[in-house]
């Protein structure tokens, strides 16, 4: 896909329906997730947020707060879902998931709060890591634009 087009959450789902009910599923097992946003200087600063995933994936932030200057001022992110402990049978982990790219400022969807900036995610990379069924290797599951799902296994 061209520089100048938006990937959507609904293009993945498109492209790699598999992968993206996985990852969705692990996103949407726990409130809170974990956003990776550039300071000033270009350090990293982590917040929590939460999102919801329609046609696209979407996300509000307060007026003023740290992560919606770090947005304005350069919109690269990466999301990371809810961190949840793994159980003692490593082969029933459902792993963890991570979303990254840019956030393309939005309308304010119908019923939210009146406050706020509203985001959705132009989509660079979908993640899912796991274990095997015999918990020995972790299994790395990515997608992105134009490259479609490639799986790696480390030991």
């Amino acid at each position: 896909m061209g520089a100048d087009v938006r990937v959507r959450w609904a293009d993945v789902e498109a492209e790699a329906p598999d992968l993206a009910a996985l990852v969705r599923a692990v996103f949407q097992a726990g409130t809170n997730k974990t956003l990776a946003t550039l300071r000033a200087d270009g350090a990293p600063r982590i917040s929590a947020t939460e999102c919801e995933f329609g046609e696209d994936v979407t996300l509000g932030m307060m007026p003023g707060s740290v992560k919606l200057r770090d947005v304005l001022r350069d919109p690269r992110v990466a999301l990371h879902s809810p961190t949840l402990e793994p159980p003692s049978d490593l082969s029933a982990w459902v792993g963890d998931a991570k979303l990254a790219g840019r956030l393309v400022a939005i309308p304010r969807p119908v019923g939210d709060g009146p406050t706020g900036a509203w985001f959705a995610l132009d989509v660079a990379q979908v993640v899912h890591t796991c274990v095997d069924e015999a918990a020995r290797e972790l299994v790395v599951t990515t997608w992105h634009p134009g490259r479609g799902v490639e799986r790696v296994r480390r030991e």
